[in-house]
């Protein structure tokens, strides 16, 4: 875990270098840093990242204007740095792709404690030779663990580490019913100990990839009051 490539893009030099220099003791050795958003594009193009810290204030391009485009390049998980709190910001920063968010000033020991976990599940969402794969199959689209895509009516459709890893727990779950809190336990692998829409974000993630119409799914479903499930449509294996 710690030879995962890191990109720091924050216009504030200090806190950059502040965070290079608590990583580097943490034990991260492929760090790099850059000031502004048109930098990090050109970066995450020259280099693959397993893990990127998004400043969202930054003149010029913001975090959220270039979050977009990098994830067009790679799935690897965003955490944004912001010293904007509200719900909506937060919100904005995972409908743009972002995977995590942490408000300014912040305990650098616990960017590190975000890192750690946010690259323990992209690691995770990674198919391992040594563990079995499979083909699930839902007639307009199909999961492939082994390759770790998703093919929507026969195009690639790319999907950020996290999105995928709760589809492909869905795909090995049809039919079943999961609440959100159990969602959130079995595929961040953490407790849910408040109420956020980080699940339904990513539900919504799932849906705007697989169903014809996001507002009317027909694969991924909601009962109300009581959770989530992905239907099998008979005649699928």
């Amino acid at each position: 875990m710690n030879d995962a490539k890191i990109l720091i893009v924050d216009d504030e030099r200090s806190i950059a270098e502040m965070m290079a220099t608590v990583l580097r003791k943490e034990g991260f050795t492929h760090i790099d840093l850059v000031f502004d958003g048109e930098a990090a594009l050109a970066a995450c193009g020259q280099q693959r990242y397993e893990m990127i810290l998004l400043d969202v204030m930054m003149p010029g391009l913001s975090g959220l204007e270039i979050c977009p485009f990098i994830r067009q390049i790679t799935d690897a998980p965003i955490l944004f740095l912001t010293a904007r709190t509200s719900d909506f910001d937060k919100l904005s920063g995972f409908a743009v792709g972002g995977d995590d968010y942490i408000t300014k000033p912040f305990n650098p020991l616990e960017v590190v404690a975000r890192i750690r976990a946010q690259l323990r599940r992209y690691t995770q969402a990674k198919p391992q030779s040594s563990q079995p794969a499979g083909i699930y199959n839902f007639g307009r689209f199909q999961v492939d663990e082994s390759e770790a895509t998703l093919t929507v009516e026969g195009s690639v459709s790319p999907c950020p580490a996290l999105v995928f890893q709760l589809l492909l727990f869905l795909c090995k779950h049809p039919n079943r019913l999961f609440s959100k809190s159990e969602l959130y336990r079995r595929v961040w692998g953490e407790e849910l100990y408040h109420d956020d829409n980080t699940v339904m974000v990513h539900i919504h993630r799932i849906r705007e990839r697989i169903e014809r119409d996001p507002s009317k799914p027909e694969y991924l479903v909601n009962i109300r009051g009581m959770g989530y499930k992905l239907i099998l449509p008979k005649g699928t294996t």
